[in-house]
């Protein structure tokens, strides 16, 4: 038998019993469409994530003080000690090669009056580099200028949200706030930057590192922060960062984080999360599948003698087999399409209704959905076709 007529036969089969046929497929479409549904919702929350993390930069490693290791005690049962963090480590790493800036970084919260007003916010000591290693925009004024080592002077910048709420829409420049009991002058406002993962980076204050040290009473900043070339290995820039701490600390007694490394553990937890979701959906398409067997046995036994009529008229089993598992392969392919089609127009929907809820549907798992689908009618389609193939044609033509 020619293979355009077994799509034939296998097509008006199939047309045959239409309200059968579309109830199958419809079991492979909900599956699928929930699948598409599910996972395009999750790929859409793990691009966002990603997103709003990589939004201040990528190339920057961070510098801790204390070395992440396995706990215990040194064998004369002293804990060992922890050299803080400088401001001098990171003035000896701004040099360095391959590094493009390097900024000191401590964070506090702090209320902060000016203009006869009050608020409390996230208030970051850091470097004149820091928008070289964080990618901020200034809207007016000036960012934090290089300064001598010891001589820092009391100078700040504000959120935009920050401004408002104090400074309403007069300009601050110049303007002086407190901030517990020491006094600054603003010489700059942020650009609005809006919320990444939670936090309101515009509710917050800038001021040199040294002064947030005397400010909170610290003795070492929270972390460093390195910037470097997007063409250069970061392992290369780590083992000079590793290099130049070791020399005035005497050991490793700090750890190394880079972004790439988080962004990397990130990406894996969220690929997971993804792939769960959308197994809960794949649970569907088993259930697809269990129908089209079901269908595709009732179609073996209601066709049992037109299976002996192709045996006796010379058909090899492999053309009967091909013949049911054909029709297995199209319900579901169809039923496919029709899922791709709900799923995505889902997805659409979704996402016009609720605009906040990142959606996106990637070519590769439309494919892979498609794949799936032809694939269960293909699994399920085997025992009916194999049964069917099996049969004697004597005793399959005596059957009514």
């Amino acid at each position: 038998m020619r293979l355009s007529d077994s799509i034939l036969l296998a097509l008006r089969a199939i047309t045959a019993q239409r309200l059968r046929s579309f109830l199958t497929l419809l079991g492979i479409a909900v599956g699928i469409a929930a699948v598409i549904l599910l996972t395009s919702i999750g790929e859409g929350i793990h691009r966002f994530v990603l997103g709003e993390f990589s939004q201040f930069g990528t190339n920057t490693i961070f510098i801790s003080p204390g070395k992440t290791k396995t706990g215990g005690q040194h064998a004369s049962g002293i804990p060992s000690s922890v050299r803080p963090l400088t401001i001098e480590d990171a003035r000896a790493l701004e040099h360095q090669p391959n590094v493009l800036a390097v900024t000191p970084w401590i964070w506090g919260n702090s209320e902060v009056s000016g203009n006869g007003r009050v608020r409390r916010t996230t208030l970051y000591g850091v470097g004149a580099d820091m928008p070289k290693v964080v990618t901020i925009a200034i809207r007016t004024g000036q960012f934090l200028p290089v300064e001598e080592a010891g001589n820092a002077r009391s100078l700040a910048v504000l959120g935009a949200k920050l401004k408002k709420e104090l400074f309403s829409d007069t300009n601050p420049l110049g303007s002086r706030i407190r901030v517990g009991n020491m006094q600054f002058t603003v010489i700059g406002v942020l650009e609005a930057r809006g919320q990444v993962l939670g936090v309101d980076v515009d509710d917050t204050l800038f001021i040199p590192a040294e002064r947030a040290m005397e400010l909170y009473n610290r003795d070492g900043v929270s972390e460093i922060r390195v910037a470097y070339p997007e063409n250069v290995a970061v392992g290369s820039v780590s083992a000079v960062v590793k290099s130049v701490l070791t020399t005035p600390h005497g050991r490793e007694d700090f750890t190394l984080i880079t972004q790439a490394d988080m962004l990397r553990s990130l990406s894996k937890i969220l690929n997971v999360l993804t792939m769960a979701v959308g197994a809960l959906g794949s649970i569907s398409l088993l259930v697809g599948g269990v129908g089209i067997v079901t269908i595709m046995t009732i179609a073996v036994s209601e066709r049992t003698s037109e299976i002996g009529l192709l045996v006796a008229l010379g058909a090899p089993r492999r053309t009967i087999l091909g013949i049911f598992l054909g029709e297995a392969v199209v319900l579901s392919a169809i039923g496919g399409f029709f899922g791709l089609a709900i799923g995505f127009g889902l997805a659409q929907l979704v996402h016009a209704t609720v605009p906040a809820l990142p959606v996106h549907t990637p070519l590769e798992f439309v494919a892979l959905a498609e794949a799936i689908a032809v694939s269960i009618g293909l699994l399920a389609g085997v025992l009916p076709a194999r049964r069917a193939a099996r049969m004697d044609a004597v005793e399959a033509l005596r059957t009514e």
